[in-house]
């Protein structure tokens, strides 16, 4: 066993953290398998291989309840300061979203979401998905330029998670804006920066407000839309969750159905302008897009990694993870584990066995992963179809500041047309 001292590994994921390895992180991520749990100069315990994550990923001792306890910055204000913000703040700590709850808390939270995110829900959506992906093509029309980032990939997911929670389509915007903000949460060296967690306060606290409202309405004249069916009461007349719970249950609907997504178009289609054969192997034969899409999640996933506090003390590979100590599941790192995968660096949607983490795994797997498949689905279908002689204009293109949902902020491609 490690007696806990550092290693040539304990810097490693602090340049993963780095913007400047924003592009290609993957040589840094082959570095950390070499120990499948390497602790960090910060206390941090990173686990990089698939073997590795696959035995924690339902251990009980690994805990999602590692955000710091929600405070608001100070303000000047004392009323507000010593009164509201700290009942505020406490009621906000105690009602987390799911993703950062525990059982029975999480299990409880996570079942009244499914009974509402049904798969016939869900497939009900692709017409709806499929006409906003045309109209978004059809806004490009006559131009020799797109950017798939503002021009589809952004505006897409938005538009569809709004319309299933029953946002009206007017509001759209606002709730693009409050997604990129809170995304940051994700982030762990965005949870401690002060100017960060004012925006993101400010954020959470207006999109809070206006869920609220949304919930009474939603109260007083349902629509067959989520939103109206987590605010109904259960058969026995109670409510199905708090309010509390129900807004951040919202907000964290907005946000992960939303910035993956983004990611997941936005990756994909990057990787098939670099692997143009493939680009034509879809434009001829859409029904490829599900297995493409597959390991398009493996090779280049929204998400890459995702943290968790140990609750107890785990000897895993060789290392002995302390209780309390903050932990890493680095899914990126080992969906190219050499030891799982045959030519791991190697993009190939004929691969017979795709076990990745792209939506991360155990209790917390993705509950928006079906949307998000269809999401991608059609739109890459469609732009394999539209664009023609389309062309990467930069690359690499430049990435969004983040480290674990990571993907390019920009995608610029050159087009002889879209049809």
């Amino acid at each position: 066993m490690s007696d806990g001292t550092p290693s040539p590994h304990d810097s490693l994921f602090a340049a993963v953290m780095d913007p400047a390895n924003r592009t290609d992180p993957y040589p840094l991520y082959a570095r950390l398998r070499e120990r499948p749990v390497s602790r960090q100069r910060d206390g941090s315990y990173v686990v990089s291989t698939h073997a590795a994550i696959r035995a924690l990923i339902f251990d009980p001792r690994l805990s999602s309840e590692d955000l710091p306890p929600f405070k608001r910055p100070a303000t000047g204000n004392p009323i507000r300061d010593w009164i509201v913000n700290p009942i505020r703040s406490r009621i906000a700590t105690a009602h987390r979203p799911l993703i950062f709850r525990d059982p029975p808390d999480h299990d409880t939270l996570r079942s009244a979401v499914m009974r509402e995110f049904t798969i016939p829900r869900v497939l009900g959506l692709r017409d709806r998905v499929a006409r906003e992906v045309d109209a978004l093509l059809d806004a490009c029309r006559g131009r020799r330029e797109i950017c798939l980032v503002d021009d589809l990939s952004y505006p897409l997911p938005v538009s569809v998670i709004c319309q299933l929670l029953g946002v009206p389509a007017s509001d759209e915007p606002r709730f693009q804006a409050w997604a990129t903000q809170l995304a940051t949460a994700l982030e762990p060296d965005a949870r401690h920066d002060i100017e960060t967690r004012r925006h993101t306060v400010s954020a959470f606290d207006a999109i809070s407000d206006y869920m609220r409202d949304l919930i009474r309405e939603k109260r007083r004249r349902p629509a067959d839309d989520m939103l109206s069916g987590l605010a109904a009461p259960g058969p026995d007349g109670k409510k199905r969750m708090s309010d509390f719970d129900l807004i951040s249950t919202a907000i964290l609907l907005l946000v992960a159905g939303h910035e993956t997504t983004v990611n997941l178009i936005t990756n994909a289609m990057l990787t098939l302008l670099r692997h143009p054969e493939e680009l034509e192997r879809l434009r001829a034969d859409p029904a490829r897009a599900p297995r493409l899409i597959e390991e398009v999640l493996r090779y280049e996933p929204p998400v890459h990694f995702r943290t968790r506090k140990a609750l107890g003390t785990i000897a895993l590979r060789g290392e002995t993870i302390p209780k309390g100590a903050p932990v890493i599941l680095l899914f990126a790192a080992a969906n190219r584990d050499r030891d799982r995968f045959e030519g791991p660096d190697r993009f190939d949607p004929d691969r017979a066995d795709i076990e990745h983490f792209g939506f991360g795994g155990g209790l917390h797997y993705c509950v928006g992963a079906p949307l998000a498949r269809i999401e991608a689905e059609v739109a890459l279908v469609a732009l394999s179809r539209r664009l023609v002689a389309p062309r990467l204009l930069r690359d690499p293109p430049p990435y969004r500041p983040g480290a674990s949902l990571r993907g390019p902020e920009q995608l610029h491609i050159g087009v002889d047309a879209v049809a």
